[in-house]
Parts: C-alpha cells; structure tokens; sequence
C-alpha cells in the first residue's frame, strides 16, 4: 500500500470540523524530516520525523504521529502522552527510572524532565503534547 499524504494542519482541522472525524492507517502516514540538534546525539545516526495532525490556536498543544530511527539521544521533555505503534526502545530518566517502550505501551512524559533514549528499533508513536 502507499505512503498516506495527511493534509497540512490548517485543511485538516476544517476537515475534522466539517465531517467531525479523521482516520489514518498510522503506520502508512508519511512523515517529513525533522532536525535533530547535533548536541542531543550520544550514539549512532538517529534521525526523527513527523506528521503534526493537529495544533491549538495557540500552539500550546499538538496530537501527530513521530518517528526516530535507532540511536541514542538525550531530551528534555514535555508534557506529553504517547503510544508506542512500533519499535522498541528504553527511556532513561536522569536521576530516575528506566522503562521499556514496545509497540502498545501507553507512556507519560512530565515537562521539563531530562530523559535518554536509547532506540533499539525504529520507534513510532502518536502522541499529545503540551507546551
């Protein structure tokens, strides 16, 4: 089957609004790359991509589907909730606990914790975040 194009977000909210519905097959929605800051990279060549699928008026929060392929990196997150789709990694928190992601896991994310994660396998999740 091939990649699915989702519409930019604008079109896609007046879409959701006038049919009151949107679906996806996740793991066929095309996803644009990302830029990684060089400083987060601990190992390997990881790079990360996305589809927003929605935004707030006011870009405090977004739902979309995110990708990064094996390596690790470090982070400081936001606040977010996600569900692991594929892949599998472990997420160290500094100072903290270390969980396993595999496709199913359901994960949440406090603003402003330090985290590492280490991708064993090209991870997909779909998420809300707010910022």
């Amino acid at each position: 089957m091939p990649d699915i194009l989702v519409p930019e977000t604008a079109d896609l909210a007046r879409m959701v609004t006038a049919a009151g519905i949107f679906a996806v097959p996740t793991g066929e929605v095309r996803l644009s790359p990302d830029e990684l800051d060089p400083a987060q990279i601990l190992a390997g060549s990881p790079q990360v991509s996305s589809a927003e699928l929605w935004s707030s008026p006011d870009g405090s929060q977004s739902r979309g589907i995110w990708e990064i392929t094996p390596g690790t990196v470090i982070d400081v997150e936001h606040d977010e909730i996600f569900v692991v789709l594929s892949g599998r990694a472990t997420v160290e928190v500094d100072g903290g606990a270390t969980v396993e992601l595999v496709p199913g896991s359901v994960c949440l994310l406090a603003e402003g914790t330090r985290t590492t994660w280490i991708v064993h396998e090209t991870l997909r999740k779909v998420y809300h975040c707010m910022s």
